[in-house]
This record gives C-alpha cells, sequence and structure tokens, in this order.
C-alpha cells in the first residue's frame, strides 16, 4: 500500500465544520441506492449483498428470506454454507488481517473448503475503519452497522441486481451481466510492479 486517503483527512483539508453546514435535502450524485449496497460497510455486507443476486439468479426464483444472518457478526471469522439449487455453497467471512492471514493461508496450502470469502481489513469493517470519527470502540462499531442493516430495511430495493439505475446502465451500455464487454470494462486483474526506488 503506498497512499491511504481516508474521509477524515479530506474532511480536515477541506475544512468542514459539520455543526456549521446548512441543513440541505439529501441528494444521490450516483443514482438510486439500494439494500444491499447500504450493508457493504459492514463485515459480512459484501457476502450478504452477493448471495442476494446469486441464490436469485442460479435458481431463478424470488428469495423467500433475504437476509443471510449467519454472515453477520462481530466474530473474527464466520462460516456458513448456503443452498443454491442443488449446490451447497460454503462462504467464509472474515474481518482484520490477522484473521484474513489464517484464511489465505488455508487458501495457499489449499485446505480452504470455501467456494466464496470475504474479506474486510477494518474491525467490524468499514464500519469501524480509519476513516471512521475518532474514538471508535466496538460498542460504536456495532450501532453503526446496525444503523447500514437499518437502512436495509427501509429502502424499496435490497438487491443489487433490482437496482433501476444498475439495470438501465447494463441495458444501455453493458449488455447483460457476465458479457464480454461487461466482463472487459468491470474486472480489474492485478501484476506486481516494482518499486521506483530503493532506499
Amino acid at each position: 500500500m503506498d497512499y491511504v486517503l481516508t474521509t477524515r483527512k479530506l474532511i480536515k483539508y477541506v475544512g468542514l465544520t459539520f455543526h456549521d453546514l446548512p441543513e440541505t435535502p439529501f441528494d444521490r450524485p450516483l443514482g438510486e441506492a439500494t439494500g444491499a449496497g447500504a450493508i457493504f460497510g459492514a463485515t459480512g455486507g459484501v457476502m450478504e449483498a452477493a448471495l442476494r443476486t446469486v441464490v436469485e439468479r442460479a435458481t431463478g426464483k424470488p428469495l423467500q428470506e433475504i437476509e443471510f444472518s449467519a454472515v453477520r457478526g462481530m466474530e473474527g471469522i464466520r462460516e456458513a454454507t448456503v443452498d443454491i439449487g442443488s449446490r451447497t455453497v460454503r462462504v467464509a467471512v472474515c474481518h482484520t488481517l490477522r484473521n484474513a492471514a489464517k484464511l489465505m493461508a488455508a487458501v495457499r496450502s489449499g485446505t480452504s473448503p470455501y467456494d466464496f470469502i470475504e474479506v474486510m481489513a477494518c474491525p467490524g469493517g468499514c464500519a469501524g475503519g480509519g476513516g471512521q470519527p475518532l474514538g471508535t470502540t466496538r460498542a460504536i462499531t456495532k450501532e453503526r452497522i446496525a444503523s447500514l442493516y437499518a437502512i436495509d430495511r427501509s429502502l424499496p430495493h435490497r438487491k443489487s441486481h433490482e437496482n433501476p439505475v444498475i439495470q438501465k446502465l447494463y441495458e444501455r451500455d453493458l449488455g447483460a451481466p457476465l458479457s464480454p464487454k461487461a466482463h472487459d470494462l468491470l474486472h480489474t486483474t492485478y501484476h506486481e510492479i516494482p518499486p521506483a526506488c530503493t532506499f
């Protein structure tokens, strides 16, 4: 990692003082959000959002139960199995780099039983990360996570694939999910870059 830019640093840099800001209605510069997008900030949220779409797309049936509570929580590593049609998928969710190292060691050794792993570097996910206000405790992080799930429950669309803005983007520009164009534009590959200089 070469640089880190947090919301706290940006707020300080531009000199924002929240108590001096006028009340304004919420704007949507990035379009409509879904509940699935709201829970991304909680450990297990990315996994749950993905499962909401994957299960529905793979089975072709609407979910009877939209919440995957087995991937929620503040335990360091959580495991779950999800039945998707005739297949049982094993998933794992972790937060903090110490727990990530444990899961990655199993992946490297070939002993990992998981089909899908979510890793959040910060305790509790982004809700407990370095960009949050100072004085974050485990209890405060839990409250933030609870508020993300409350936002999720309050929104009319709770699955990523139901987002009308995303549907229009695919319809207008990308074709279908997993189309060659979508794959080319939305997937990233990584490669090692040698250091620019040595000390």
